[in-house]
């Protein structure tokens, strides 16, 4: 069972997440999903058989901790909307497809077992958002050293919308059942794919002015051969 809470109030969320499903490539134009590829290809990621794919991941790594263990220096993370489904309704959150690139390399399934998955605890409704979700921006920022960088930037219109990328995943309505959660997609990197030692997501709603956000640290752990 994860706390959440309802932004803007003190309404906690008990929320006990059973299926944990991670989009890829789920860019809205070709053009966006080709660059995507075309960044992990020069780290050695080969192309998707299909877009947009839906990967399985145990759910007890989706986390809301401010830290995260990672197994060597080859991980980073990308910023990505969070839908969760509760039987109050489907969620709207942030979180952070944090993935091993070195374990992608040979294999982008197994790679996303690899690492924890970091949201922030904050949830809007979709319905607060669905009708105007065009209108809202995700980013996120890289820390270097002791230098925050931004890392992605841009509107959600480089992905696909809720109602279409649940489609493809064989809903017919846009909602989640209770108990699952879904990343969805993210947006190309500025710079190249490269680790940090902190990351940090905002989803941003022009709209009402509310913003979601979440800063996590990645600590590595040696890798013993």
């Amino acid at each position: 069972m994860t706390t959440f809470y309802l932004a803007g109030t003190n309404n906690a969320l008990e929320i006990d997440v059973e299926e944990l499903i991670i989009a890829g490539w789920a860019g809205r134009e070709q053009a966006g999903i080709d660059e995507h590829i075309e960044e992990l290809k020069a780290i050695g990621v080969t192309p998707p058989s299909s877009t947009p794919l839906f990967y399985r991941v145990s759910a007890d790594q989706l986390t809301t901790a401010e830290t995260v263990q990672v197994l060597g220096g080859e991980s980073s993370g990308e910023v990505e909307v969070v839908l969760i489904g509760t039987e109050q309704g489907t969620f709207v959150g942030i979180g952070s497809d944090h993935t091993d690139r070195e374990a992608e390399a040979w294999s982008v399934a197994h790679s996303k077992q690899v690492c924890a998955k970091p949201v922030g605890q904050q949830l809007w409704r979709l319905e607060s958002v669905i009708d105007h979700w065009d209108e809202l921006k995700i980013s996120s920022y890289a820390t270097f050293g002791d230098k925050e960088e931004l890392y992605q930037q841009g509107g959600v219109t480089g992905l696909l919308h809720p109602k279409d990328l649940l489609q493809r995943f064989g809903l017919d309505e846009p909602k989640l059942a209770p108990g699952q959660a879904m990343l969805c997609g993210t947006l190309p990197v500025i710079g190249g794919v490269r680790p940090s030692e902190a990351f940090r997501m905002v989803l941003e709603d022009p709209v009402t002015g509310r913003k979601l956000e979440h800063f996590y640290h990645i600590k590595t752990l040696s890798v013993v051969k």
